[in-house]
């Protein structure tokens, strides 16, 4: 059987390998003609590190990760600790570590562990289109014809507009995200802690990755449309969080302006359909989510773990198998979009009242309130059965 996935993405990669496993002949094409990262890092909570060692690699990410075995928010204008928590208790219960880790160093070592060499750089998809029991890929310069073809092509995918006919709206969730790398340093954040600090309906936090760095963002509410020149990035952060405590002028002193990420926040409402015939959507093309829950890689690994299993099952009949990975993913993606965007509203100020509750709350968590919404958010993973 042969596969044709589009993007070669965190999703487009977890899904090549997975669809090895069970014996496709596998072919990924990417439009760039360099990979370039997008976005400085991500999250890997245990359903998705359960996820990748299910593929094999729980060693090679634990290799990247970092030491995540705190967790903290903070007042961001007056430095005061609201809450700060072990991590210890979520990996007792899951039996799994989370790891943050730099999105480049993670699709790099996908990209190693696939095989550079059935990864075509520089093919945009043009179209595609079925005939019988093949699914033909148009690209600039050819084609490429397989039994089934996946688009992992992300948030403004194609490939999701020949499964729904028709071209969705991105939402625009009213903030800007700014993210990047920097060393870590302890006058900023515990070097072990996920720190997050909060105030005005806006937020700077911290997360360890691995080589003794932090992965940090910063979020603004506005209004889209801007286009600042980069060399402008730090005077913006320094006008909307200059007067915060030390360790967030520390951070942003720190940030090198050169690398500085610039993302305005989209999400796409749950989609109802993911498939037609032999194509199917994956990864942000079938569930573009905003961060805000730390899924969207995870998500995008359970897709593939999903999808290897549902053809597995269906040997032949590619077209059922296709329905059963849908039929076991469409509910949870979009439940994990919904809440996503609900804890967007409340983190980035939507609604004043419920912003400033959020706050006081944290001055009263202890962290189990925290761990078990974790909880919820993982334990609903394909292959996540280690729960207590």
């Amino acid at each position: 059987m042969k596969a044709l996935i589009i993007g070669s993405g965190i999703g487009g990669l977890s899904a090549g390998i997975a669809l090895r496993r069970i014996g496709y002949d596998v072919s990924i094409f990417e439009k760039v003609r360099e990979i370039r990262p997008v976005g400085a890092g991500l999250s890997l909570w245990p359903n998705g590190i359960q996820c990748f060692s299910h593929l094999g690699l729980h060693d090679q990410v634990r290799a990247l990760g970092g030491a995540m075995d705190q967790m903290a928010y903070v007042d961001g204008p007056s430095g005061e600790t609201l809450t700060r928590f072990s991590l210890q208790p979520l990996y007792d219960r899951s039996g799994i570590r989370a790891y943050p880790v730099a999105r480049a160093e993670l699709q790099d070592m996908l990209m190693d562990e696939f095989g550079r060499d059935a990864i075509q750089l520089g093919r945009p998809l043009q179209a595609l289109h079925e005939t019988g029991d093949r699914v033909t890929a148009v690209f600039e310069d050819g084609e490429a014809t397989g039994d089934l073809l996946i688009g992992a092509d992300g948030a403004h995918s194609l490939v999701r507009e020949h499964v729904l006919g028709k071209t969705l709206p991105r939402d625009y969730l009213g903030y800007v995200n700014y993210n990047g790398i920097v060393t870590v340093d302890p006058d900023i954040a515990p070097p072990d802690s996920w720190t997050t600090f909060v105030g005005e309906g806006k937020r700077a936090s911290v997360m360890p990755i691995g080589g003794g760095r932090f992965y940090f963002f910063f979020d603004v509410p506005m209004a889209s449309g801007a286009q600042p020149a980069r060399d402008t990035y730090r005077d913006l952060l320094q006008q909307a969080f200059g007067h915060w405590s030390a360790p967030v002028r520390r951070l942003i002193a720190a940030v090198d302006q050169t690398s500085l990420n610039r993302v305005e926040i989209h999400d796409i409402a749950p989609l109802d359909n993911w498939c037609r015939g032999r194509v199917a959507l994956l990864g942000d093309s079938a569930h573009n989510t905003c961060p805000d829950l730390g899924q969207g890689a995870c998500m995008a690994v359970e897709d593939a773990v999903v999808l290897e299993r549902a053809l597995a099952q269906s040997g032949a009949d590619i077209a059922a198998g296709l329905q059963t990975y849908q039929s076991a993913r469409i509910a949870r993606a979009a439940e994990l979009v919904q809440r996503a965007r609900a804890r967007s509203d409340v983190t980035h100020g939507k609604d004043a009242g419920a912003t400033a509750a959020w706050y006081q709350e944290l001055r009263q968590e202890t962290g189990a309130g925290i761990i078990e919404g974790i909880l919820k958010t993982v334990q609903g993973s394909p292959v996540f059965d280690r729960f207590a």
